[in-house]
């Protein structure tokens, strides 16, 4: 069994530490390495080469939203799955933008964490319950997430409402009678031609437009 590898970013010792032993019961998760800032994620980051980056908002020296970026430009290919105390949408909102693909509250329960860690692993969006009916109620009037786009094919807008919906790229392979390396294809180039970071990037875009699978 292939063992997700998480990097857990957080200045709090008692939290960091419980959280900690919460991943250390999974036998498919494995905490490769601790950071109390984002300073020190990053020196991490090349050592550790996690799959995802469990990452706090605020910190001292180098807090959450500076770190997303560097995190992005060194690794690439780590998923960020913010875990925090703070639930405003403008942080949301700037957190997701940044490159982050999953939002968690530290209320969340054990199974939330791991489903989160889970579905940012696989690379899909994991967004914290509340905070994604806050986002739906607040889609009328986002915060710089509107981009001047290309126009997408027929099939990439195909792709775009599962995506809204949720399907995974295997989903939506079956769903469109294609294979899920074309999937992946239609997914990158919606994401090039809407300027979006991620597969929530391009939910929320969705969300926005009124784009379902109803349209």
């Amino acid at each position: 069994m292939k063992k997700i590898r998480v990097l857990l970013v957080e200045d709090q010792a008692v939290v960091r530490e419980g959280v900690a032993a919460i991943l250390s019961y999974q036998k498919d998760i494995e905490v490769v390495g601790q950071a109390k800032d984002g300073i020190e994620a990053i020196e991490l980051l090349k050592q550790t080469k996690p799959d995802v980056v469990l990452l706090d908002l605020v910190m001292p020296r180098q807090d959450g939203l500076q770190t997303i970026p560097k995190i992005k430009e060194i690794m690439p290919e780590a998923h960020v799955l913010i875990l925090t105390s703070f639930a405003d949408n403008d942080r949301v909102y700037q957190a997701i933008k940044l490159g982050a693909e999953g939002y968690m509250l530290k209320d969340a329960t054990h199974e939330q964490l791991l489903q989160g860690i889970h579905d940012v692993a696989a690379g899909e969006a994991s967004i914290y319950p509340s905070i994604a009916i806050r986002v739906i109620r607040d889609i009328n009037n986002p915060p710089e997430l509107m981009f001047t786009t290309d126009p997408l094919t027929p099939r990439e807008l195909d792709t775009l409402r599962n995506i809204a919906n949720g399907l995974s790229n295997q989903e939506i392979a079956q769903k469109l009678f294609v294979q899920e390396s074309t999937v992946a294809k239609y997914v990158s180039s919606i994401l090039n031609k809407l300027q979006l970071a991620n597969r929530t990037q391009a939910a929320l875009y969705a969300l926005k437009k009124g784009i379902s699978t109803n349209n």
